[in-house]
Formats: structure tokens, C-alpha cells, sequence
């Protein structure tokens, strides 16, 4: 019933791309394209395998490609793909294939089908790469205009690098990503420093495993978690620890999941960000119909690369817009 197509792309990086736990200069990702037997009607989804959570380009290919099987006997669709796949990439890339293929042959956008709103044109961080204080610095003056940057920091000179984007756009609301790479000693102070400096959130400071620390913390601006938050099931033991959670679709195992996780999160009163893994706009295009409701979003992958996908979507000034139907939904 459904033919499967999968393949591996590799998307190079503007430069070089750097966190605490390394940089790369490529994004590889993994694209599925799903076509109806019968009406010749495709969909497709993107897919960005990610190291920190055990995947691998070659993992997700093979977890991809067992399915193939029961798709061409049409023993799967995207409900039951949910329970068939674990949450992960690979489910991911399959799940917005089929709801981009669902859209097409039904002639609705994906928002309608699955009772989103509306898209809009949203504020989008922009990131500031790993590097020295005054390169971080030089990169945010660059952004000219961008409302808001996100800053990538590790375990030392963390209040250096801010000082310094600080200086540099005085102008811009600041947000910075640990990637669990803050001192857990003396990280109230830590903290205090960061909302000295006009940091409006401070996205995973501790390791995932050591976050419960957290509970003892009173930070004085808000804390996201990211290596933390998966799924929905991650929701009740979050709502203790932090003020916000980033759903990314990577981790949630598509769309479906996302959405499941967004209600869970709202239910518990956590805020929304909406984040991605660095990827071209069909991995971002899913994603994006979450973003109206995120106090925070931060989909600038495409932005990162050296080049985008045909149809990709417009970025303009640190603003993003919708997707169009060529790309995706």
C-alpha cells in the first residue's frame, strides 16, 4: 500500500557548529519519502540522528527500512506507527511523512487535520556557536536586528561570553543553552550572574541524570529542559524541576508525539519552547506548527547551514515564516 524510500544527506555547515560537546561542520540527516501505491501521492519527512541519545545515520536507516514490510502490506499507519516505533528519530521521519502525505491527499494543511492553529510568522532564536568571548561577540553584531540570540556555552567562561554578546547587543533578549555543561557547584550564583546580565531563560545547566538537583535550586530566571525532556510520560517529574520544556520532534518521535507532549506539558503549566536539532526546513516544517504558542522558539537550523533545501522557509531579520506546500504539510 505505501512504498518507502529512505535516504541519508549530508547538509554542510556555514562554518563550523559548536557546543559543549563538540562542533561538526555538516548536518546528516535522514529523509523518508512514503508514496501511495494506488494514487502516487508522496509525503516526506526529515530526521536528524543524534549521538547524546544513542542514534546513529546508520541506525535510524536500518530501523527505517524494517518497516518497509508492513507498510507495502498496509499493516501501518501513522497510529500505529506509534506503538510500532519507538520515540526517536526514525519515528519522526516517518510520522510527518505521513501526516505530509495525509495533507496531500485529503487537500488540507496538516494544522487543520490535526486541529492546530492557524501559522503565523513567529521570532525564532538565532544561535551563537561555542567559541571565544569576543568571536561570540563579533557573531552577535552580525545578527544586527535579530530580537533574540540563543548562546551556546560549556563549563567554563560562561559569564565572559554572555558579558560579552551583552556588550555587543544590548538591544537583543538573550537565552543561553548549557547543554548541561554548568557547574552544578555554586550554580545558584552561576544563575544570579546570568539574570545579572539580562539572561531571560538558561536552557538544561545540568546533566540530564543530575538534574534533581534542580528542586533545591530558587533560580532567579526561568529554567528549560532539553537533554530532560523526550515525551510526554518525561512531563510529571519536569513540572518539579523546571519552569519550561523544549519540545523537539527528534526526541518526541514526530508530530503526534509532539503535539501529545505539548498538552501534557500546558496541563502541568510548563511553558513551551520549540527547538530542533541543526536541519534543513523539512525537518523544521513540522515543528513550526507548534510555535505559535511557545514563549520561546528556536528553529533556526536552516540558518546554520550554508545552503537550504529547494521551497525552504523565509527567514528574514531573526523572523520565520510558514511553510509553504511545496516543502512540506
Amino acid at each position: 500500500m505505501w512504498v518507502l524510500d529512505v535516504q541519508h544527506e549530508s547538509w554542510p555547515i556555514a562554518g563550523t557548529f559548536a557546543i559543549s560537546r563538540g562542533s561538526r561542520t555538516s548536518a546528516e540527516v535522514v529523509v523518508v519519502t512514503l508514496t501511495d501505491a494506488r494514487s502516487g501521492r508522496r509525503g516526506r519527512g526529515e530526521c536528524v540522528p543524534y549521538a547524546r541519545y544513542g542514534e546513529s545515520v546508520d541506525g535510524v536507516v536500518s530501523a527505517l527500512k524494517a518497516m518497509a514490510p508492513a507498510l507495502a502490506r498496509g499493516q501501518i499507519d501513522r497510529v500505529a506507527l506509534q506503538s510500532a516505533m519507538p520515540a526517536g528519530a526514525a519515528r519522526n521521519a516517518l510520522d510527518c511523512a505521513f501526516w505530509d502525505l495525509e495533507a496531500k491527499e485529503r487537500g488540507r494543511p496538516v494544522w487543520d487535520l490535526a486541529g492546530l492553529e492557524r501559522p503565523r510568522e513567529v521570532v525564532t532564536a538565532e544561535t551563537l556557536s561555542l567559541d571565544t568571548p569576543d568571536k561570540m561577540a563579533e557573531s552577535a553584531k552580525a545578527k544586527v536586528g535579530r530580537p533574540l540570540l540563543k548562546l551556546k556555552l560549556g563549563s567554563e567562561g560562561a559569564l565572559d561570553r554572555v558579558a560579552a554578546v551583552r556588550t555587543a547587543r544590548p538591544d537583543a533578549t538573550l537565552i543561553v543553552d548549557a547543554n548541561e555543561a554548568l557547574p552544578p557547584t555554586d550554580l545558584t550564583a552561576m544563575l544570579q550572574s546570568l539574570a545579572d546580565l539580562g539572561v531571560a531563560m538558561v536552557e538544561q545547566p545540568l546533566p540530564a541524570g543530575a538534574d534533581d538537583a534542580l528542586a533545591n535550586i530558587q533560580s532567579p530566571i526561568p529554567l528549560c529542559a532539553d537533554e530532560s525532556s523526550h515525551t510526554a510520560q518525561d512531563i510529571p517529574r519536569l513540572a518539579g524541576l523546571y519552569d519550561m520544556v523544549n519540545v523537539k520532534l527528534d526526541k518526541t518521535g514526530g508530530l503526534t508525539g509532539a503535539i501529545e507532549m505539548v498538552k501534557a506539558a500546558e496541563s502541568a503549566g510548563l511553558q513551551l519552547m520549540v527547538g530542533c536539532m541543526v536541519g534543513t526546513s523539512l525537518g523544521m516544517a513540522p515543528a513550526f506548527l507548534l510555535a505559535s504558542n511557545a514563549t520561546y522558539v528556536d528553529l533556526d537550523g536552516p540558518v546554520i547551514l550554508a545552503k537550504d533545501r529547494d521551497f525552504g522557509l523565509s527567514y528574514s531579520r531573526g523572523r520565520v515564516s510558514p511553510p509553504l506546500p511545496d516543502l512540506w504539510g
